[in-house]
């Protein structure tokens, strides 16, 4: 199950990624916004980040301006490894070296096709781990004695 959300200035976007997920039969909800009027980001990415942190959801899509103040209040959760990618390949990294669990596009920098291509190397690609496993974990460990 995919979570995802966006600000106003990443909703349509968001919209053109849904059409995608619908077309590829891949199972999402939709966190809002749900309209072009201007809202607050930390509140979207908010419940996009609870849902991966609580389990409700495996991956999360985050969409702004920019990916970078979305990815910013994703990474406050227990648990999220939001990337903000601009590129397949860094999406591609994102998911394979530091098993990251929700992608922040920025449509402002990204087209529809670049942000497609973008969300599928970020789906098609697993977690590598062996020696990313050990670094993956001091992740954790360093979320677990500052998130308290």
């Amino acid at each position: 199950m995919i979570v995802i959300g966006a600000d106003h200035g990443g909703y349509k976007l968001k919209e053109k990624i849904k059409k995608y997920l619908d077309e590829k039969e891949i199972k999402y909800e939709d966190k809002g916004t749900f309209s072009e009027e201007s809202v607050d980001y930390p509140l979207i990415a908010k419940e996009v980040a609870k849902a991966v942190s609580t389990k409700k959801a495996d991956t999360g899509i985050l969409v702004c301006r920019s990916g970078i103040g979305m990815s910013m209040v994703a990474n406050k959760f227990k648990g999220v490894r939001c990337a903000p990618c601009y590129q397949e390949q860094t999406a591609k990294f994102a998911r394979m070296h530091n098993n990251a669990n929700i992608l922040a596009l920025g449509a402002d920098y990204i087209t529809e096709n670049e942000a497609i291509c973008i969300l599928r190397q970020f789906l098609a690609t697993q977690f590598e781990g062996g020696r990313h496993e050990a670094r993956v974990n001091l992740i954790s460990e360093i979320e677990n004695e500052n998130m308290k």
